[in-house]
């Protein structure tokens, strides 16, 4: 005779994961659908760039995907100590403990994305594995930046490095500027420590850590551009980057002028 999760998978597979609840989750612990999710002991400086948005200028080729939950009521989305449904299982290489990102495209209704129209790339949160069959698995949530949705992508789990804020270096250098593009949830404006994409990278010399002068135009005939804050790349993509706010006189808006110090 099998263990109980080997028993379970005898069964077809769109009944075996009601199963694996059922066989997993104490009767008594009925208002408990997964595990308490952990305690990450994610350093506090590294924890907020796992939220932290990017752009791109395509969708995302990823075959692994939400497909539901194990709730009773019929939900959209989920938070920690719910279990979700994953559209792969070990014919796919998943496994019991595998972690993984989950993550959204967010674009304008109606249009393509593209590098005129890039999509921002939301971060919900993370998740691990929690049971597999051959072609499904039940996964855990273990962080949420935001709600995790049916139809959010998977990405391969690695934490991001923290960056130092280290004290400002270098003049910005004038009449080369970035623009400011947008953020979570397509945000157009942002404060001190929160996180914002440009659309430069990799491309113009940009690497963690490197230091950005953030200036509004004020549209008014024979004035300067007005400084508004400074930034620090946390995440540096090929044509993008992702920057942190750590100081702003005002709001920084989408379409402002970024300057890095050189």
């Amino acid at each position: 005779m099998g263990s109980p999760i080997e028993d379970v998978m005898k069964f077809a597979p769109k009944a075996a994961l009601a199963a694996i609840v059922a066989v997993m989750v104490p009767a008594a612990a009925a208002a408990q659908t997964a595990p308490l999710p952990a305690a990450t002991h994610i350093p506090a400086d590294v924890l907020p760039l796992v939220c932290a948005p990017a752009i791109t200028y395509e969708v995302p080729a990823v075959p692994l995907h939400v497909t539901g939950g194990q709730s009773l009521d019929a939900r959209v989305a989920w938070a920690p100590g719910d279990l979700i449904t994953i559209n792969a299982g070990r014919n796919n290489g998943v496994q019991v403990g595998q972690e993984f990102f989950v993550r959204r495209l967010q674009k304008e209704r109606d249009r393509s994305v593209s590098r005129e129209t890039p999509g921002t790339v939301r971060t919900a949160g993370w998740i691990r594995i929690y049971a597999v069959d051959d072609e499904m698995s039940l996964a855990t949530i273990q962080f949420a930046c935001d709600s995790v949705e049916i139809g959010d992508y998977l990405e391969p789990f690695a934490l991001p490095a923290a960056v130092p804020h280290g004290e400002k270096k270098g003049k910005p250098e004038k009449g080369n500027y970035a623009r400011v593009l947008s953020g979570s949830d397509r945000r157009q404006s942002f404060g001190t420590g929160e996180f914002f994409v440009i659309d430069r990278g990799r491309d113009h010399g940009i690497a963690p850590g490197a230091q950005f002068v953030v200036y509004h135009d004020k549209k008014e005939s024979g004035n300067f551009l007005y400084e508004v804050a400074d930034a620090v790349a946390v995440d540096v993509r090929d044509s993008s980057a992702t920057l942190q706010l750590t100081t702003s006189r005002t709001a920084v808006m989408v379409d402002d002028y970024v300057s890095m110090r050189k």
